[in-house]
């Protein structure tokens, strides 16, 4: 009597997995390094291997090209985690979402929006410097910056329901005011240029919306 076949169990290893992320963390951690310290173009693939100690193949691997591997340090430090859930489904930009109150409704905004200019601003100018020099990264800039606008527009629209706007003010003109100064150029200014920290910045930007958007 033969014995019925077994299927084969699909072979998963959490362990493998996780090793898997912790080596794209260290790649990317040591892109950024490396993406500052010699800009885009001088950073190669090998030497960003030999700063994270793995081998160059397994860079490849992982991101395939080094503006593939710039586009993954992008969603991260936008997210600020590897998941891949859109950032207004996050539970911060969620929370701003439904928040009733404008005030306050501007001010969770504004804390949020610091945590991720703090995270992405550094970024930017990394882009901001290599497309001058490479094509794929001034479009991949400009549909970034692009897709913060629509991003910042659902904020706003979000806002509107809530309150009036300020007298003249329609949702896009109150979405270019947003997108300048909760912007990374404009983060950039006030924590590099003057020294601010994160908070004052978030204060201050809380305060500016208000005035600028608010009846």
């Amino acid at each position: 009597m033969s014995q019925q076949a077994t299927p084969k169990r699909k072979y998963h290893s959490r362990r493998r997995e996780e090793q898997a992320r912790e080596t794209k963390r260290r790649i990317l951690d040591a892109a950024l390094l490396l993406f500052f310290r010699h800009g885009y173009t001088g950073a190669t693939m090998e030497a960003i291997a030999q700063e994270a100690d793995v081998a160059p193949l397994t860079v490849y691997a992982a991101f395939g090209n080094k503006a593939s591997l710039l586009s993954a340090l992008v969603a991260v430090s936008v997210g600020g985690d590897d998941q891949s859930i859109p950032l207004l489904q996050r539970p911060e930009p969620q929370a701003v979402l439904h928040e009733t109150n404008p005030i306050v409704q501007i001010r969770r905004f504004a804390t949020n929006i610091s945590d991720i200019l703090e995270r992405v601003a550094p970024i930017v100018e990394i882009m901001r410097m290599a497309a001058k020099t490479e094509p794929d990264i001034a479009v991949a800039l400009e549909a970034l910056l692009e897709r913060r606008f629509r991003n910042l527009s659902v904020f706003v629209q979000a806002l509107a329901t809530h309150t009036s706007l300020r007298e003249g003010l329609n949702e896009e003109a109150a979405t270019e005011i947003v997108w300048t100064i909760a912007g990374p150029d404009v983060y950039r200014l006030l924590t590099t240029d003057r020294g601010w920290s994160k908070d004052r910045f978030a204060q201050w930007l809380g305060d500016s919306l208000t005035r600028l958007l608010l009846p």
